[in-house]
C-alpha cells in the first residue's frame, strides 16, 4: 500500500551517508537521486521508497511531533543488528529493541535530522 516515504533533512550529504550504510544492511541500495534535492532507497522494483529530501519549498526541514516511519525486518535478530546499527552510525535512542506486544517486537531511533524511525519484526 506504502509507496514510498520522505523524510527531510538539512544536510543531505550527511544523511545519505548515514541511510547507504544502514539501509544496506538489509539489502537496500540506491534507486533515485535527483542533483542535491533527494536520494530515494529501495529493495527492488516494486518495494516502496525511503526519500531523504531537503524541503522543496526552501525552508528549514524539521520532524513532526507524532511522525515515525516503520521498517519490517526479517527477523528479532535483525530488529537488534538494525538498531545496533544506527546507534553506531549517531542514531539517537528511542527505545531499545524489545517485545512491545505479543506479536510485536520493536526497536526506535531518531536519525541525524532527528526523524523517527522503528525498526520492526511481528510474529510470535
Amino acid at each position: 500500500m506504502i509507496a514510498y516515504v520522505c523524510l527531510g533533512t538539512n544536510d543531505l550529504e550527511k544523511g545519505a551517508a548515514f541511510y547507504d550504510a544502514l539501509l544496506g544492511t538489509i539489502g537496500a541500495g540506491r534507486a533515485m537521486e535527483m542533483d542535491d534535492r533527494f536520494v530515494a532507497w529501495s529493495k527492488g522494483a516494486g518495494s516502496p521508497l525511503l526519500s531523504l529530501n531537503k524541503p522543496f519549498n526552501g525552508e528549514t526541514a524539521t520532524t513532526g511531533n507524532g511522525v515515525m516511519m516503520a521498517l519490517s525486518m526479517d527477523s528479532k535478530e535483525q530488529v537488534d543488528e538494525f538498531y545496533a546499527k544506527a546507534i553506531a552510525l549517531g542514531a539517537q535512542d528511542e527505545g531499545e529493541p524489545g517485545v512491545r506486544s505479543e506479536t510485536f517486537y520493536g526497536a526506535y531511533f531518531r536519525d541525524p535530522d532527528g526523524n523517527k524511525l522503528c525498526a520492526c519484526h511481528f510474529g510470535g
